[in-house]
């Protein structure tokens, strides 16, 4: 596979040279594609190229659209599919199953597009070692991930998830003295207190209470995800620069390394549901969310080869308004729900920080 079993730090292959590729292109994606990791402009400046034939990648303005539907149709789809499981009792209790067969899923699609027929990435082996404590805080993160999709609506699930970004800037600060543009340091506050103000709204809400889930376990399980990932996706970046590989590649090597720990993990942790007892649609549930997770992957190739980061963080927020939307109508909120303020504040918040970096990384 991906994995070089070695010892010899000095004789780390180092593949590629500047990368189009981020850590927005990461694992998460195949949960609701991490769009808010916004230090990601800087991550895409200073990784590896990924070492795959331009020619392979180039796209026409057409496709480019075609692709970019797909992506945000796929990232909106999994999300509610991955709900439609985990809202299911006999899969609540198989997180870790279920993580794993994403994680599987992954390295799959990951090793047919790297394939010399297909070449859309040249695989770079890490030394197992080395790639265990990052492999292993991606596991945390995406069993974490799928806990506060599991306990919370979509819409709280999916606003939380902006705190990906003052958390991640926090980080970079206190341990890579790594700092932000003034104004854009000024949004997330309000990006914060827009969180805030739904988590404390939202479960005080009564015009459809058989849709809540948010709780302080909602709660404690979002901001428990928010601090793994942003610890993830530090070393991401980290990984990134010192090994000069991009996100296909580093995940590649992640992806089939994490499988197999929360493999062995499941007859301790998970309470599997019996093969019989499970109807045939939610089985249908489960390929269409590997499905999903392949195509998200699959797609952002392209989106990153033919638009770049700036256009892919757009495509990102689109994407969380259509979630954030659809789970509102799904909760049969009305328009004047309390939290609905705080949903708009954290949005119009994080779209202002990621205009401000997008400026930020131009003049730099």
């Amino acid at each position: 596979m991906s994995i070089v079993l070695d010892d010899n730090d000095n004789t780390t292959e180092k593949r590629g040279s500047r990368s189009e590729a981020s850590s927005a292109t990461l694992l998460e994606m195949e949960v609701a594609d991490e769009h808010q990791k916004l230090d990601y402009l800087d991550v895409e400046k200073q990784a590896g190229d990924g070492s795959r034939p331009k020619d392979k990648l180039k796209t026409t303005k057409a496709s480019l659209t075609i692709w970019m539907t797909l992506n945000t149709i796929a990232t909106v789809a999994i999300v509610f599919t991955n709900k439609a499981i985990f809202d299911d009792p006999a899969f609540r209790k198989s997180q870790v199953a279920f993580a794993s067969f994403h994680l599987f899923i992954t390295a799959l699609t990951l090793y047919l597009l790297s394939r010399p027929i297909v070449s859309l990435f040249v695989p770079s082996p890490m030394r197992l070692r080395l790639m265990l404590p990052l492999a292993t805080t991606m596991c945390l993160n995406v069993i974490f991930q799928n806990l506060s999709l599991t306990y919370s609506s979509i819409t709280f699930y999916q606003i939380a998830r902006i705190l990906f970004t003052p958390m991640v800037a926090l980080i970079n600060f206190l341990f890579y003295q790594k700092s932000i543009p003034r104004n854009a340091a000024y949004t997330l506050a309000p990006m914060c207190l827009g969180v805030f103000i739904i988590s404390y709204y939202e479960p005080k809400s009564t015009h459809h209470p058989e849709a809540e889930q948010t709780s302080m376990l909602s709660v404690f399980l979002a901001l428990t995800s928010v601090f793994i990932g942003s610890i993830y996706t530090v070393w991401i970046a980290s990984y990134q620069r010192k090994y000069e590989m991009n996100g296909f590649q580093l995940l590649f090597n992640q992806a089939p390394i994490g499988g197999v720990m929360l493999l062995i993990l499941v007859p301790w942790i998970d309470t599997l549901p019996s093969i019989q007892a499970v109807p045939v649609n939610r089985w249908a549930l489960i390929l269409l969310s590997g499905g999903l997770a392949a195509l998200i992957n699959l797609s952002q190739f392209f989106i990153i080869a033919g638009a770049g980061a700036v256009s892919s963080t757009v495509v990102g927020h689109v994407k969380t308004c259509a979630i954030v939307a659809l789970g509102w109508v799904i909760s049969r909120r009305p328009v004047t729900d309390r939290s609905a303020f705080g949903v708009i504040l954290a949005i119009t918040s994080i779209i202002i920080y990621t205009i401000i970096m997008m400026r930020q990384t131009k003049t730099g």
